[in-house]
């Protein structure tokens, strides 16, 4: 067996997913150009995706390299512990489906920015139309093709850069026939994706059985929390290492919410698959997503801590090191280039499926905001919706161009992929998140509290995040709140950080509420009614159902 390279069988398999969904895209793409070719078909499919396309959707967009890679590696350094991202994220969507989804609808929101500039003013909608742009652009789009390029890289033997041209022009292939054809192959990818981490995982439990001188999966399994238990629980104690990161019930109560309502409710690289559906149809997308999310720990957690057992007990000495240290983020391709030819075609398509399908997702979302936000409302106000077709497309080449051109300079730190992406989307998730709360629910809030929440969120968040080089925090340690990072320095862990800005916006922007124009402020409000939120007997009975596993999940990994 080839353990570096894809051999015959493996091409062939890549070979037939990459057919199927070409030709499945392209299929939905002249199927629908038919019936509509407005901007608002164009970037919400509106009215087209079922239930069941939105959930695929959803999912294919959210798992990519850094939950495959990264994720993995968070499992390999930390345990069971990252997969609280994806098991609150279900709980997320639910929230989201009762509360959230109901109030953009009602409201005919079609982007994020369009919600600010109807709940606030222009100048709040434009200011985070280019703060999201960039923050798509440099961070999300450039993380996504550099550790898909770097892990497609490493199990094929590709040159790098060779990768991140690939992945960009079949991403690009995908996203110009827009939400309908991404929402639909999104299913596909799904499809491959789900199948061949799973193969994957069923390698990597056999492996441990296997390296111990038993057989079987569950044997496997059974191993695994035997030889590291200590990768096993899902609330992690002040004494372990990896605190700072999950800061124990902080992950139940804390900023955990934060970051998953606001990338969820408040995204829209997220929402946009729900944005062009009934409120049904949108629910029940999320409701699926949900319950695919429950899974999601078994392909991209358990194979990094799988790597690190057999690591510990002397395997992939060599393979997990990078710069002379080991490197979490090696820790699913090194499973990947042990699987047999054929398998290992599969898992690769898999994990190409999801770099390409988050890439298409974030682009189409860029184009979307681009055009719609941007374009529209400054550049060329009467642009006709052929212009505004063709601005969003030539606006997807020249994203992805620029996150081609970004990528092999983008600085991952010692954290590991996952962790450095969810610390650095934090430093604005706080104050995005209060604005669009109390921009939901509370019809006093203004756009002065607005630009508050915006600008002084993210100045609070840097300057916890540098208040350790300046002053000692040890004195916070007592009360849980500051605990020793690898150099030694106390300082808050991130979610908490978290936490502390969204508190800090929330009051700050009551006060400016308050202190301002009831009249005006109240003249701005959403229309909302308490029929928006009641749900069907089907969807609240799926909610329970992914409740009931999820307190289960936590109960028995406690």
């Amino acid at each position: 067996m080839n353990n570096n390279l894809l051999e015959a069988k493996d091409y062939i398999v890549f070979a037939v997913y990459f057919v199927i969904v070409a030709a499945y895209g392209l299929y939905i793409y002249n199927k629908k150009k038919s019936e509509s070719t407005g901007s608002k078909d164009y970037f919400l499919a509106e009215g087209s995706l079922t239930w069941w396309a939105i959930g695929a959707s959803l999912i294919a967009s959210n798992i990519s390299a850094e939950q495959f890679i990264g994720m993995s590696g968070s499992g390999f350094k930390m345990g069971l512990a990252i997969a609280t991202y994806e098991w609150m994220g279900a709980a997320t969507l639910i929230v989201v489906a009762v509360f959230f989804i109901p109030v953009y609808l009602k409201n005919k929101i079609a982007t994020m920015p369009q919600f600010l500039h109807q709940r606030y003013n222009g100048t709040v909608a434009m200011i985070m139309a280019v703060f999201w742009l960039l923050l798509y652009v440099v961070v999300n789009l450039t993380s996504i093709l550099y550790l898909g390029a770097l892990a497609v890289s490493s199990i094929s033997g590709f040159n790098l850069q060779f990768c991140m041209y690939a992945i960009a022009a079949f991403a690009i292939i995908i996203t110009l026939g827009g939400m309908k054809v991404i929402g639909y192959t999104d299913v596909i990818q799904v499809f491959f994706l789900i199948l061949g981490g799973l193969a994957t995982t069923y390698l990597a439990l056999n492996l441990v059985s296997t390296h111990y001188g038993t057989s079987g999966i569950f044997e496997g399994y059974s191993l695994m929390t035997a030889k590291a238990s200590e990768h096993f629980h899902m609330i992690l104690k002040p004494d372990n290492e990896n605190y700072i990161d999950l800061p124990g019930l902080s992950v139940l109560v804390g900023g955990m919410w934060i970051v998953n309502l606001n990338y969820w409710g408040c995204n829209q690289y997220i929402t946009q698959r729900a944005l062009g559906a009934n409120l049904e149809t949108a629910r029940g997308g999320l409701l699926f997503a949900a319950l695919l999310k429950l899974l999601m720990p078994i392909i991209v957690v358990l194979p990094g801590i799988a790597a690190y057992v057999l690591y510990k007990d002397g395997a992939f000495q060599t393979e997990m090191l990078q710069d002379g240290s080991v490197n979490p983020d090696r820790a699913y391709p090194v499973l990947l280039n042990l699987l047999p030819a054929g398998l290992k075609g599969l898992s690769f398509a898999a994990l190409t499926a999801a770099v390409v399908a988050s890439l298409a997702g974030k682009a189409n979302s860029i184009a979307t905001i681009f055009t719609l936000d941007i374009y529209k409302k400054v550049l060329k106000e009467d642009a006709t919706e052929k212009n505004l077709v063709n601005t969003g497309k030539i606006s997807i080449v020249v994203a992805m161009i620029l996150g081609v051109l970004i990528a092999p300079h983008l600085g991952i730190d010692k954290k590991g992929g996952f962790q450095y992406i969810q610390e650095y989307t934090g430093f604005v998730s706080p104050g995005i998140f209060a604005m669009f709360i109390l921009g939901f629910f509370w019809k006093r809030t203004t756009s002065g509290a607005a630009l508050f929440a915006t600008i002084g969120g993210f100045g609070l968040s840097i300057l916890l995040k540098f208040l350790p080089n300046m002053t000692d925090l040890s004195w916070l340690s007592g009360m849980g709140f500051s605990v020793k990072n690898a150099d030694g320095i106390y300082e808050i862990p991130f979610l908490d950080r978290m936490g502390f800005v969204f508190v800090f916006c929330i009051i700050g922007m009551v006060i400016i509420s308050m202190l301002s124009d009831k009249t005006k402020a109240e003249a701005k409000g959403l229309e909302i009614d308490a029929k928006m939120f009641k749900t069907s007997t089907a969807f609240a009975v799926g909610s329970l159902i992914v409740i009931g596993l999820l307190v289960a999940l936590y109960s028995v990994y406690w």
